[in-house]
């Protein structure tokens, strides 16, 4: 099933989702979610989606980037970007933290706020400790693009949304981004927004 996607302003996107525990995992619901979740992210489509953004206020996220965006991206970009290939992934209960100092600064848009994106710093490379659709441990590092998509998604867990934390000077339509900033460094939008105010 294919579920409606929560947008900005319903407040499961605002407060802390629960952990899930692990005789829940194997039960029909919690099963169910997670494929209807799956072929939801397909749908929409997206890289990443959260249980709150189906209106399910739970610890569960699933995962994947590539196919056909990644192939209609040049090498160079994918390369600026960290972008490689994440199977699909199932993470419950999900505890990232950075390693190293390095951040990264891209555009990001997120499917509970369509139509917008925004510059937003995230660490380069973290780790993740989670279960797994079985219900077993995990724990495995990314960096990169994938690195981005787990921040942006575990935040979601904290009803915390990309806007909270982006440039705000950046927030841009998706038409804008297009047409002004896709595939320019974020020195360069900064350089052409000026300096904040004040």
């Amino acid at each position: 099933m294919v579920y409606d996607i929560v947008q900005v302003g319903d407040p499961v996107l605002r407060r802390p989702a629960r952990p899930v525990s692990g005789e829940e995992i194997r039960t029909p619901f919690i099963q169910e979610l997670i494929a209807s979740m799956r072929q939801t992210m397909y749908a929409a489509p997206g890289v990443g989606l959260a249980a709150p953004q189906v209106g399910e206020p739970l610890q569960v996220v699933v995962m994947e980037d590539g196919g056909e965006a990644m192939e209609t991206m040049s090498a160079a970009r994918r390369g600026e970007l960290g972008r490689h290939p994440l199977p699909f992934t199932v993470l419950i209960n999900p505890v990232v933290e950075q390693v190293g100092d390095d951040t990264t600064e891209f555009f990001e848009g997120c499917l509970s706020l369509t139509g917008f994106s925004g510059l937003v710093r995230r660490w380069r490379t973290v780790t993740v400790e989670a279960l797994d659709e079985k219900g077993e441990a995990v724990r495995f590092r990314l960096d990169g693009w994938p690195a981005r998509i787990v921040q942006h998604e575990a935040d979601h867990l904290a009803g915390t949304l990309y806007l909270d934390r982006m440039d705000t000077r950046s927030f841009t339509t998706s038409a804008n981004h297009g047409r002004y900033w896709k595939a320019r460094p974020a020195s360069d939008v900064r350089a052409a927004l000026g300096p904040a105010p004040g």
